[in-house]
């Protein structure tokens, strides 16, 4: 079973989706999962796991809501203030909904000592009673103090979002090869394939430009701890669907069946117990 990893869905808000610029007409519009269900049945995909794209338990609620009438919606990661004083008892509501397997806060747009927050790592020491999972979105430059973060927390199971978003465009690779290593060698880290068509030059790209960013995550985390992700509708900006999962396929051609089948679906489906 080939699963999404990384998928979004919204009702376009121009005021609340203030990260959705001019230049990027294609998605100032809805993305639902009427939109998506297509794409997937065409590209052998069998479910995803929708990911939260704005910071609000409304959102929480509403990936929720979707999963009822969309059973391709295998899992959500929605987002619950992970700082707030009563974060056990938010976490013991949203338990109700089995659905909901992990969180996540969007770090990238925080100061670079966000993540050393008291009270945000409280919030993080209080998702293993539930068997929540953390999803880590951040900015190569991030990648520094998001090691000593999930150093903190040996238990916690964490998947870095988007390969940490290497500065591709510039092929600098210096500081996130050094960090990204670091972070792969805790054992309870895995790493998304998803998020790196939108970190090129949109629409001016080849497949030999994610070959070397390809390397080093298969390097450092192995097929055991990489999980297939589209990053859709987002990854629209620059490519399509077909094109990264295509890709993806391409690059893994020598690998073994057994490794192919859990970087398209079993690792996601162990990672978010889907």
């Amino acid at each position: 079973m080939t699963i999404d990893s990384h998928v979004h869905f919204w009702n376009f808000d121009a005021a609340r989706d203030s990260w959705i610029t001019a230049d990027m007409k294609i998605l100032r519009q809805d993305h639902l999962p009427e939109h998506l269900s297509a794409l997937l049945t065409e590209n052998q995909v069998a479910g995803c796991v929708a990911v939260q794209a704005d910071q609000s338990e409304a959102e929480t609620i509403f990936l929720t809501n979707l999963s009822k009438t969309n059973s391709f919606i295998k899992g959500v990661v929605g987002w619950v203030d992970l700082q707030d004083e009563n974060i056990n008892e938010r976490l013991e509501y949203f338990s109700q909904f089995p659905v909901i397997k992990g969180w996540r806060h969007i770090v990238q747009a925080e100061p670079d000592d966000f993540l050393s927050g008291t009270k945000f790592k409280r919030g993080i020491r209080a998702l293993a009673a539930f068997n929540y999972t953390y999803d880590l979105l951040v900015y190569q430059q991030q990648l520094k103090p998001a090691l000593e973060f999930v150093s903190r927390f040996p238990e916690q199971k964490f998947v870095i979002d988007h390969c940490a978003k290497p500065d591709m465009r510039n092929s600098k690779t210096g500081d996130w090869k050094m960090y990204l290593k670091e972070i792969s060698m805790q054992p309870n880290v895995c790493c998304k394939l998803s998020g790196l068509l939108t970190e090129t030059k949109w629409n001016e790209w080849t497949a030999a430009d994610f070959y070397p960013y390809l390397d080093t995550v298969f390097e450092f985390f192995g097929t055991d701890r990489l999980l297939f992700g589209s990053d859709w509708p987002v990854l629209q900006l620059s490519g399509t669907y077909k094109q990264w999962k295509d890709m993806l396929g391409k690059y893994m051609e020598k690998y073994s069946e057994e490794d192919r089948q859990k970087i398209f679906g079993l690792n996601a489906e162990n990672f978010y117990n889907l």
